[in-house]
């Protein structure tokens, strides 16, 4: 073979293996930028950040998301917009934030801004066997039951009623703090926040002249049972209470007017007829 012959398969030998080292990179750049999704950068909490705090740009920092972001994220670009806007869930280091997980804006921070719209904080004087036990803390679901002596009840002997006034209410803050401790302990507390609507406050109004204990439940547990009230003396007969009867005025029955009554009267030889309307014609 002359030596001409070996100078072109050795070009031809290079400029193949040239060729495919350019494709293979184009083909392995495609496939990366095929495998590599879309990235959506959006607003993030720096830090934990408690329940009732009002947003700030030391709060707030922002992360890359791959895909789509989640529904209500709020994007970058839009940073400024949070700020100054209360806190009604906790969030923590590092978790995208979320529009819903935060008060409208201008309501603030504190309680008022996790009250839900449409709905109240109502306060409640609790008993001195929940404040010293001090198991009430925010986010707890409770019973309240109203005990009491029903107005208008005359019989002495009818005793205290206890019924239950509202079932499955949001505990939504215990004294002062509108959120656990970090160990999620309760303190003794003397007046507590519940979440109620409009009409179920009215109600508590009007309850708090009587005593008001609430009763701790399970937060699972969200079925409204249909419960009886009780009295004093079904603890002892054992009878199933019931409502306390008003008294019914009965008006008493009216005296049917006598039946009258006539006398003849002889004058000389004529003859009247007198009559007479009640029974003194008699006399």
């Amino acid at each position: 073979m002359n030596r001409r012959l070996l100078t072109i398969l050795f070009v031809a030998l290079i400029v193949a293996t040239i060729f495919t080292v350019i494709v293979a990179k184009m083909i392995h750049t495609q496939n990366s930028a095929q495998r590599t999704p879309a990235t959506t950068r959006v607003v993030a909490a720096k830090a934990d950040v408690k329940l009732g705090s009002v947003l700030s740009l030391d709060n707030l920092t922002t992360v890359e998301i791959g895909g789509t972001a989640p529904k209500g994220a709020i994007l970058a670009k839009d940073q400024s917009t949070v700020v100054g806007r209360g806190v009604i869930s906790d969030l923590y280091q590092g978790e995208p934030i979320i529009d819903s997980r935060l008060a409208p804006v201008g309501s603030g921070g504190g309680l008022a801004s996790t009250i839900p719209q449409g709905m109240r904080a109502c306060a409640v004087k609790v008993d001195d066997v929940v404040n010293v036990s001090g198991f009430v803390t925010p986010g707890l679901r409770v019973d309240v039951i109203l005990s009491g002596t029903p107005p208008g009840t005359q019989n002495p002997n009818q005793g205290q009623v206890s019924k239950t006034l509202l079932q499955n209410i949001q505990v939504l803050s215990a004294g002062t703090d509108i959120q656990k401790d970090a160990e999620g302990k309760a303190k003794q507390v003397t007046v507590v926040n519940l979440l109620v609507t409009p009409e179920e406050a009215e109600t508590l109004s009007l309850a708090s002249s009587f005593s008001i204990r609430l009763v701790l439940r399970n937060p699972l547990d969200t079925k409204v049972a249909p419960v009886a009230g009780t009295d004093t003396n079904s603890l002892f007969t054992g009878a199933v209470a019931t409502a306390p009867v008003k008294p019914q005025h009965v008006a008493a029955p009216r005296a049917s007017a006598p039946e009258p009554f006539s006398i003849e009267v002889l004058n000389g030889n004529k003859s009247t007829q007198e009559k007479f309307a009640t029974s003194e014609g008699h006399k």
